[in-house]
């Protein structure tokens, strides 16, 4: 019984610590995706600001 018991209790355990270990693997993944898409519209907001048309005096 007490074997049986202590098997429960380490899947209860593995199961808490995989949900812990996936939410921070997604946190992370979303605020890369977050910075990806921050950089992406600075280059292209360089570019475009950069492309200005040169007036010839």
């Amino acid at each position: 019984m007490g074997r049986i018991l202590l098997i429960v209790a380490a899947v209860v355990i593995a199961f808490i610590v995989l949900g812990w270990v996936l939410s921070f693997l997604v946190g992370l993944f979303k605020w890369a995706l977050i910075l990806g898409l921050i950089a992406v519209v600075v280059m292209f907001a360089s570019r475009l600001f950069r492309r200005s048309p040169s007036v010839r005096d």
